[in-house]
């Protein structure tokens, strides 16, 4: 039943999108508004077969019909409910499955909002953009991604339920619909992008059309990056939080091409410049979703979450190149009609530290990229296996993260055009006051080493920069100074300069240590007195947990490992104790032994942890305040008694 049902779905799905695509095509074609407008209601048959699809494979997970092979490999009578729905995204067909259903809801939320405008041209081509798309991920549920494949189980038969690791934390079931939020959602600006090459609209239009998309699918993307990194630290007991695994990686890479692309369409909104490098940032940022998409589902690469079957990943290069090949060809095709209306005044103006901006996204993209897919190059051409480590991320970021704290810093202070250096020397003062009280108050708490003060010197100059222009909008708008795309980027600043003082902090200052104890011992590791009190062992329907109580500076935390019934694999169950000034994880690396209940522990002591979580929290609260219409209101001197200063003036305007 399950099956069938599920099948149905995906044929339904798939139908709908070829005869949206036809009809729109024809209408088009012969300038039918009646076709244009009947093509684009297709849209609710598409989703309607993807959730008919949705609830086929959860009613199969949820009843375990093991009939279905998806639910034979990956689910079991023994996962708990919540990680039961999570399932379906634990393995690649029912990861593409979850792709489909998001890609049909965006396919509808684009047809609601342009209801009524589907006659235009460029609305009507992004549909068939869309439809596209959609229609090769639903012929890839047909074909190597099927998750309604047939089982025939033997009586008695009990899947092995998913990997322990995607079924100990709650944070599986929204990481990776989040991720997907943000992969998918940038299918939106892709698509009018492509429109806009195709029709020829090349002015500012487009970027008018999907400014607040854009920002959703990042601010998505933005979040399963937070989540992930969040789930990796509380789950694999290593004491990270991000370790530049291949998965991760894939995330990474679109996430910076996007962050470019949302900075650079400011100055062709601006200044009608960067039109070329708009559009070639916005199809690299999808076409790098789907590469991502490749490395983590081909299964080509090792990771603690990459997963792979069949020939998928074969259909999904294909995919790739079909979307570069099509986007530098239009882009070619254009070229003559991208030419910029106007030129850069000065490289010392805000378009120009955009632009810097914009270069350093882009190297720090290719070098995380590079070292992702290096490995699949040599084995291609040398047929010899290498790996890239965190070394060589970590040493070819590092001046990149500085040079972008550094243009963070400086960009908000800069106006657009020209900068006079009466104007720059007013506001650079208080963010250069920001950077000295950053290495003083650095300094007063322990901090040492160049790098580490540098970093905070930056965060401190690029913080009080934000601060800066906040309180000015505030000033004149009062809490409204805080919406739109301006202010809300400002509050995105201001959250990525916690993130980024958290992980200079945690990251140059890591103390670690691992240690043996038996019961009732007492020692100090890692500047941490540590008492081993007892240990207990707990059966939960699925698993086996044996947990150690320990008091860590006077607190009591309860590490542990578990012991998956179905698959017999171990993973870890750390605990941590949490300050705005550090945190302190333990680890429990050997459980209890003998009769004096040996264990071996490792203790992680990290400064400022806390600050990466806080930030990221700060930067989905300022996309929220960004998707917020900008506040214009008509600039009044007299309501400002210090508006007789031309600077102050000037930068109320800016």
């Amino acid at each position: 039943m399950n099956l069938a049902i599920g099948l149905s779905g995906i044929v339904l799905s798939l139908v709908a999108v070829l005869s949206g695509i036809l009809t729109i095509v024809i209408g088009l074609r012969y300038s039918r508004k009646k076709l244009l407008i009947l093509g684009a209601r297709y849209s609710w048959l598409v989703l309607a077969g993807m959730m008919i699809a949705t609830f086929a494979m959860q009613r199969a997970l949820i009843t375990r019909d093991f009939s279905v092979k998806f639910v034979a490999e990956q689910g079991s009578s023994l996962t708990p409910p919540l990680f039961n729905i999570a399932t379906m995204w634990s393995a690649l067909e029912g990861s593409v499955l979850l792709w489909g259903l998001i890609l049909a809801g965006y396919l509808v939320v684009v047809t609601v909002k342009f209801n009524g405008r589907y006659t235009d041209p460029m609305v009507a081509w992004a549909l068939v953009v869309i439809f596209f798309v959609m229609g090769f991920f639903a012929l890839a549920m047909i074909g190597p991604a099927n998750p309604f494949q047939s089982f025939d189980p033997p009586i008695g038969y009990d899947g092995p339920g998913p990997n322990p690791l995607l079924q100990n934390h709650i944070l599986v079931a929204f990481h990776p619909p989040m991720l997907y939020l943000g992969f998918v959602g940038f299918t939106v600006p892709f698509a009018f992008a492509i429109s806009a090459l195709i029709t020829g609209r090349l002015g500012e239009g487009w970027l008018l059309e999907t400014r607040r998309w854009t920002l959703f699918a990042w601010g998505f993307l933005t979040a399963g990056i937070i989540l992930g990194a969040w789930w990796a630290y509380d789950v694999l007991g290593w004491g990270g939080y991000w370790g530049w695994d291949p998965v991760e990686n894939a995330s990474l890479v679109p996430w910076l091409t996007g962050t470019a692309y949302i900075h650079s369409v400011l100055v062709q909104e601006r200044r009608g410049l960067l039109r070329v490098w708009n559009l070639s940032l916005i199809c690299a940022t999808f076409a790098l979703t789907i590469l991502g998409t490749f490395i983590t589902r081909s299964g080509i690469l090792a990771s603690v979450h990459a997963f792979s079957a069949g020939n998928f990943g074969g259909w999904l290069l294909v995919f790739f190149s079909i979307i570069v090949v099509v986007a530098v060809a239009l882009i070619f095709w254009r070229g003559e009609r991208l030419r910029s209306p106007g030129g850069m005044d000065s490289p010392l103006s805000r378009e120009g530290a955009f632009l810097a901006n914009n270069f350093a996204f882009a190297v720090f993209a290719f070098v995380v990229l590079l070292g992702t897919v290096f490995p699949l190059i040599v084995e291609a051409f040398q047929n010899r296996q290498i790996s890239v480590g965190a070394p060589y991320f970590e040493k070819m970021s590092m001046p990149i993260g500085f040079t972008l704290l550094f243009l963070m810093a400086v960009a908000p202070l800069l106006p657009w055009r020209k900068a006079g250096r009466e104007l720059l020397v007013h506001r650079v003062e208080w963010p250069a006051w920001g950077a000295a009280l950053s290495i003083v108050i650095a300094v007063a708490v322990g901090a040492r080493g160049a790098l580490p003060l540098l970093g905070f010197s930056m965060a401190g100059f690029a913080g009080t920069s934000a601060v800066r222009q906040l309180a000015l909008s505030a000033r004149r708008h009062r809490f409204r100074g805080f919406l739109g795309r301006k202010n809300g980027g400002m509050v995105v600043h201001i959250g990525v300069i916690l993130l980024a003082v958290g992980f200079i902090a945690s990251s140059s200052f890591v103390d670690q240590a691992s240690i043996s104890l038996t019961t009732g011992e007492k020692v100090r590791i890692a500047e941490t007195d540590v008492t081993y009190i007892s240990s207990n062992t707990y059966t939960h329907p699925n698993r086996i947990e044996e947990e150690v109580l320990l008091e860590v500076d006077g607190q009591i935390l309860s590490p542990a490992v578990e012991r998956f019934i179905a698959s017999g694999q171990i993973v870890p169950a750390p605990d941590t104790r949490i300050t705005l000034y550090e945190d302190i994880q333990v680890a429990l690396l050997d459980p209890p032994e003998g009769q004096e209940k040996k264990i071996v522990i490792q203790i992680t002591r990290q400064p400022m942890l806390v600050w990466i979580w806080l930030g990221g929290l700060l930067m989905l609260l300022g996309t929220a305040l960004s998707l917020f219409p900008e506040t214009r209101r008509p600039y009044l001197r007299d309501n400002i008694p210090e508006a007789a200063d031309p600077v102050l003036e000037k930068d109320l305007q800016e």
